[in-house]
């Protein structure tokens, strides 16, 4: 801060200096002989700077000796409120409370304006001293008026007998701690809970005693006396504005928020703080306000929003005919808010670390985030910090609310004077410099397109038209060649007006389609199009903030639009869960698919934002987890980004992070309440899970439902005392299995907003649908050598460890090999393989003529399957390698390298499974079912026939 204490004064500076200067010495005469020749200059200049502080010096000039000794130099911010209510608990009457609080507040804003004008604090430090002072002489008068008001009407009780305090919100720049020099407050009077006082002469009701308190409180604050005031205060912003009751409860707060808030409050609620001491109450309070405040989803109404608020300012301004306002002009200081809280209100519900009311750490916290850059939270800071301190001295010179630049010489002298400006020119400059920048990064981020850009398009005038011969015309004008165009539209939007949307979503479709439109009429059919993405459209006419999102980012739009035409699949994922067009945001994000190895991290890092505690959004997260990145590799899959070979390995990796997340939540649920098993070391679970089918070959596709298997390490004779578990409630250790794995189900079977996360089939487990649940793995070893059929045997040979300790993986690998690696007849097991491929293809091969069903006919993708098991279990018991591999492919290719498969048969098998899968994918992403015409895939199926029938039928 530059120091001015020896900068000399201009002439009309010094000229009522003089006069002040001789008005002092008159009320206090020995004042010179007080002061040091440095205090007599200083006392000098502060005068002449401000009228304000010289006024009020002159009505107590006992004050000049106290500032001088200390109280200029050192502040302490916590003593204003201890001050505060040592004075006021003196106070007899409310005329005297009403004196002693402006007789304070007027010697420290005096105390204040003068560290300011003459540099002792820096900007950041004067708006907070500013605001602690307001925050202590508000919940002193509270304090002050609740004991008095409990003496005369009872003390407030809930329905338990609790006394409940009255909760004051403060807001805007009091909430923000960023308070100017002669602002008023906006504040919300709310209470806990209804009930009735107690200990007065008559009980009444706890609203009307907040009410009757609130109402002399507003008094005690803003009314003007002999010695002032102390503030103007503001309470339209609680809930019905002037037209409701002063003073509401915490529940009639939320109904109000959850029914009738609009955007404007929400908005006003960013900067919101529940004054005074902490309590659990002001916990209560923000925690019941934030849902309001911040939506979970990344919300981009609110760009809409702000800027209709500034478009009503910047009416106002002109209706007004304010010129040369620093606050509500353009680049003013409320640009640089609307900035700021544009990205807390869009992005707040997802980053916590946005939801704070100063502008300071909110602007930092966008920087760490990488939500702006560098360069313009420079810009926005410094910018912001000139037009504050340009405000607040021009509200100390005078006490008066104003943002408008000085109409006087003198006043701009003061400026330039403190400002360490030469002129008002430099002074000038260097204002319209900061309010440019401002200016181009409040329409870089809120300000969008005009909003008449979207009129200049063809596609409004299609849009609005009704007339068919105006609207093929206009088509026709185009050259566009699509007879379905018109009257698909035509008929889509005939269904739209029927349907209940509500002003905000209809004005926010209609902003919309034109530029769906312009989307669509880009592509050979845009008809196709439309069909395709009006689905999602009407999925997400109700939830306007979609709408707006899509409105807002034109690359969004594009995403949707292209998806869409590639995939039904995915069109039918978005319209579904809406959650998605999340993900379209960003399309460099979108096509970067998450690394194999980097779904577990991702995953646990996603987790993270979510309490540990709260398993209702736990479980959530997860599913917006796996539909997110399910999206992200479909999307990549569609436009060729991703190989089809690679998009399996995907979503089998996926699974698995899942899997393991899915394990560790239920293990932390079933041991919060019995404890752990006793005969386990510290960090290991004694569980596995298995992979079968699909999930054990990692040739998952979209939609898959998982087969697995559970197993579990503990056995009684191994551990004979340690059976049960060591909680507070502990129980056997083959019941605590039982209950995990009950509980792994739940986690993946219950239905919440974003759907189920897996179906999870377990009939593969020993015994199937009548065995237990989870297995001792030595049991289950047994039961494969001793009572599993050949066709448990051919699915044990896609089985694959997908979760759990290396012990227990060892452990179930060197089991799998065994029975792998048993010796089989080799007659007698073509047999049992052949029958059970006949039994599969005679239950399940539903396809009309010419049609050829991609895993179940003849030639398909369940011949190569069992191919490739009956002969691991034909020959593992003399090439034990055989038993390793669970996925086609490599087991395929190791009987090559045995010599057991011709190569050109490996070559005919390996290329005939890929082809039938990619071909799979495809029809899941076109929502087609699994079959193809014949002539497409008969030179693939006649090459598997025949090599089926050398192997198991010759």
């Amino acid at each position: 801060m530059e120091n001015i204490s020896n900068k000399p004064l201009s002439a009309i500076i010094s000229e009522v200096a003089d006069r002040y200067w001789q008005r002092i010495n008159d009320v206090f005469p020995e004042l010179a002989n007080e002061l040091t020749k440095e205090q007599g200059e200083e006392l000098y200049r502060i005068m002449g700077l401000s009228d304000f502080i010289a006024d009020q010096l002159c009505r107590h000039p006992q004050w000049i000796l106290s500032l001088f000794n200390g109280e200029l130099n050192n502040l302490s911010r916590s003593e204003f409120d201890k001050d505060l209510h040592g004075l006021l608990s003196e106070c007899q009457s409310e005329d005297e409370a009403n004196r002693v609080l402006r007789c304070y507040r007027n010697k420290q804003m005096v105390r204040l304006a003068w560290r300011d004008f003459l540099g002792y604090a820096s900007l950041e430090d004067s708006l907070l001293d500013l605001s602690a002072l307001a925050e202590a002489l508000i919940i002193s008068a509270r304090d002050w008026l609740y004991i008095q008001a409990c003496k005369q009407y009872g003390t407030p009780m809930d329905s338990e007998g609790n006394p409940q305090p009255l909760i004051i919100l403060g807001m805007g720049k009091l909430g923000g701690r960023e308070l100017n020099f002669s602002s008023d407050i906006d504040l919300i009077f709310t209470f806990p809970e209804h009930g009735e006082t107690q200990g007065g002469r008559r009980a009444i009701e706890n609203q009307q005693f907040f009410i009757r308190m609130g109402q002399r409180l507003v008094n005690m604050l803003h009314q003007v006396t002999v010695d002032g005031f102390v503030y103007r205060v503001d309470m339209r912003l609680r809930p019905y504005g002037e037209s409701g009751p002063l003073v509401v409860s915490f529940s009639g707060l939320e109904d109000y928020y959850q029914e009738q808030g609009r955007d404007w409050e929400r908005y006003a609620m960013v900067k919101a703080r529940a004054l005074g001491p902490w309590t659990a109450f002001s916990d209560e309070l923000h925690s019941m306000l934030r849902p309001f405040v911040y939506r979970r989803y990344i919300d981009f109404s609110a760009i809409e929003s702000l800027r209709k608020m500034k478009q009503l300012i910047t009416q106002e301004v002109r209706r007004r005919q304010l010129t040369d306002n620093i606050k509500l002009g353009a680049g003013g200081i409320r640009e640089v808010e609307f900035v700021v809280q544009s990205f807390q209100l869009i992005r707040g519900g997802r980053e916590p670390s946005l939801r704070q009311q100063s502008l300071f750490a909110a602007i930092d916290t966008l920087y760490q985030l990488g939500q702006l850059e560098y360069l313009a939270v420079d810009e926005l800071k410094q910018s912001y910090l000139l037009l504050r301190r340009v405000e607040n001295l021009l509200q100390g010179i005078g006490d008066q609310q104003t943002q408008t630049l000085p109409d006087s010489g003198l006043n701009w002298y003061r400026l330039c004077h403190c400002m360490g400006m030469a002129s008002e020119a430099e002074l000038r400059t260097h204002i319209e410099s900061a309010m440019s920048k401002i200016h181009r990064h409040f329409i870089d981020t809120v300000g969008g397109r005009t909003q008449d850009e979207g009129a200049d398009l063809w596609t409004q005038q299609l849009w609005i038209a009704y007339e068919d011969d105006d609207a093929e015309t206009l088509i026709k004008e185009q050259m566009i060649d699509d007879s379905e165009l018109w009257p698909q539209l035509k008929s889509w939007r005939e269904t739209v007006a029927n349907r209940s949307i509500g002003p905000r979503g209809r004005d926010t479709l209609d902003k919309l389609m034109p530029w769906l439109l312009r989307e669509f009429t880009n592509l050979p059919t845009p008809s196709d199009a439309l069909n395709s993405v009006s689905k999602v459209i009407d999925q997400i006419l109700t939830r306007t903030t979609y709408l707006e999102l899509l409105y807002e980012n034109p690359g969004a739009r594009q995403q949707l639009v292209s998806l869409c035409c590639a995939s039904p699949w995915i069109a039918a994922q978005l319209a579904k869960f809406p959650m998605l067009l999340d993900e379209l945001i960003d399309p460099t994000q979108l096509y970067d698919t998450t690394s194999l190895d980097d779904y577990g991290s991702e995953l646990r890092q996603y987790l993270l934002r979510v309490p540990e505690e709260d398993m209702e959004q736990q479980m959530e997260a997860l599913r917006q987890f796996k539909l997110s990145q399910q999206l992200k590799i479909a999307a990549a899959d569609v436009t060729g980004v991703l190989p089809v070979s690679q998009v399996s390995d995907h979503l089998t990796l996926l699974s698995e992070a899942i899997i393991e997340q899915v394990v560790m939540q239920a293990w932390q649920q079933v041991t919060a309440r019995h404890g752990v098993p006793a005969y386990l070391e510290e960090g290991v679970t004694g569980f596995a899970v298995i992979g079968y089918g699909k999930a054990g070959g990692i040739e998952l596709g979209y939609g898959s439902d998982l087969d697995l298997v559970f197993l579990h390490s503990f056995s009684r004779e191994k551990y004979p005392d340690q059976g049960e578990t060591d909680g507070d409630r502990p129980i056997e250790v083959g019941h605590f299995y039982l209950k995990l794995a009950q509980r792994i189900l739940h986690l993946f079977s219950t239905r919440t907003t974003s759907g189920e996360l897996y179906e999870v089939d377990m009939r593969l487990r020993p015994s199937g649908a009548s065995g237990l649940l989870v297995s001792e793995i030595e049991y289950f070893g047994e039961y494969q050598r001793e009572e599993a059929w050949t066709w448990e045997h051919q699915a044990l040979v896609r089985a694959r460890f997908m979760f759990g300790s290396n012990g227990l993986s060892s452990r179930f690998s060197e089991l799998r090999a065994e029975v792998l690696q048993l010796e089989r007849d080799g007659a007698d097991l073509a047999k049992a393989v052949r029958d059970m491929r006949t039994k599969m293809r005679d239950h399940l091969l539903k396809v009309k003529t010419g049609h050829f069903d991609l895993k179940q006919s003849a030639g398909g993708i369940a011949d190569i399957e069992f191919i490739a098991q009956y002969l691991v279990l034909a020959n593992a018991s003399q090439h034990n390698e055989l038993s390793f591999w669970s996925d086609n492919i490599r087991i395929f290719t190791g009987l090559g390298e045995l010599g057991i498969l011709a190569h050109a048969d490996v070559e005919s098998l390996i290329q005939a499974y890929l082809f039938l899968r990619d071909e799979s994918h495809r029809q899941t992403l076109q929502q087609k079912p699994g079959e193809l015409p014949v002539g497409l895939v008969a030179e693939h199926a006649n090459r598997v026939m025949d090599i089926y029938q050398r192997i198991l039928v010759d």
